[in-house]
């Protein structure tokens, strides 16, 4: 008797645990769950699009978990996450990809049952995700591109590229990237390639040099080493482009610690050091994307699917739902459409006017 009762209890367990790992919720009070996986917890820009999520995930009654890498291009914490929310139960995932590496495991979730949203980065392919909610990246580096190509005014351009990964290729990367060359009038060779230009040419005003494509991970630190390596190579540099505002931050330091000036264009726009490094004219101009807009979207589609199995549907024309970009400058360039510093600093990663 008591193998058999030994036996039943631990059917019922079994019964219990293998319900749960199909789909309950994580959490006790019914409200389905949500997982937010972002590249980092440090960067301003994921802190904002964390924000986003939470005030979605209160008003649609999602019980929102949040996880991150420990730096940016940290894959191995991503897969765990995503393992953990599958284990939880949850409904739906919401994440930033660090990098390919964490494609199986969004397949995984996705095989599971789970509704799995990228946001401001694209996986590649882009249909590993169910939908993105993305800035238009290569659309982000072209208006910078456009708007440096006439600052210029045909002088020639020596340029540094400040990029973020040189381990790995990621969709955010690239775009950005490609789109400033483009922007510029620089010839492309592959558009999924960084750094397979030719090194000299002409843009659209005149001569072109570039000097380097250097890896900053995103960061202020990686931003300053990035631009010592590029001025070791060449001293002339009068024009960077980086991947983002912290990285343009650091790049403004080493120039700074050099003696040396450049423009300096970037990607991001967000109130502080986005906004406050273009009224000081640190960054010539930037291009400002709504990560609070991607993660709300985000969360409310999700909320959608889980309702009535409805899947948000993409921008025509394109395999992503383009969330907007604004350039942003206190210098505008005939031609090409601006917003102020002033302005961006109204909207910053909030959303569009």
């Amino acid at each position: 008797m008591r193998s058999l009762r030994h036996v039943g209890l631990m059917a019922v367990a079994l019964g219990l645990g293998g319900a749960c790992l199909a789909g309950c919720s994580s959490d006790s009070n019914g409200q389905p769950g949500v997982a937010l996986i972002t590249k980092t917890s440090t960067n301003p820009y994921f802190v904002t699009m964390q924000n986003g999520a939470e005030q979605a995930a209160k008003k649609d009654g999602i019980n929102l978990t949040v996880a991150s890498g420990k730096t940016d291009g940290d894959e191995a914490s991503q897969i765990t996450a995503i393992e953990n929310a599958i284990a939880r139960g949850d409904k739906g995932i919401l994440i930033t990809p660090n990098g390919p590496g964490v494609n199986a495991a969004i397949k995984k979730a996705r095989d599971a049952g789970l509704y799995v949203i990228a946001l401001d980065t694209a996986p590649d392919p882009a249909n590993t995700v169910d939908i993105t909610f993305s800035t238009n990246n290569f659309r982000s580096g072209e208006l910078i591109g456009q708007w440096a190509a006439k600052k210029l005014a045909g002088k020639p351009a020596v340029i540094a590229l400040v990029d973020l990964y040189s381990d790995k290729v990621v969709s955010v990367d690239y775009n950005r990237d490609q789109g400033f060359l483009q922007g510029m009038g620089i010839a492309l060779n592959d558009p999924k390639k960084n750094g397979d230009e030719a090194p000299t040419g002409r843009y659209s005003g005149g001569q072109y040099t570039i000097v380097c494509n250097q890896p900053s991970q995103g960061a202020e630190d990686g931003g300053r080493t990035a631009m010592e390596n590029c001025l070791s190579k060449n001293p002339d540099i009068n024009l960077v482009y980086t991947i983002n505002e912290p990285a343009a931050s650091g790049a403004s330091n080493a120039l700074n610690a050099a003696g040396k000036q450049a423009t300096i264009v970037s990607v991001d726009g967000g109130c502080d050091p986005g906004m406050k490094l273009v009224q000081s004219g640190v960054i010539g101009a930037t291009s400002q994307q709504y990560p609070l807009k991607m993660a709300s979207l985000g969360v409310d589609a999700i909320s959608e699917y889980i309702k009535n199995g409805t899947k948000h549907a993409v921008t025509p024309g394109l395999d992503y739902f383009d969330t907007g970009v604004n350039l942003v400058t206190d210098q505008p360039q005939a031609g090409v459409p601006s917003i102020t510093a002033a302005e961006g600093l109204k909207q910053c990663w909030g959303g569009q006017s």
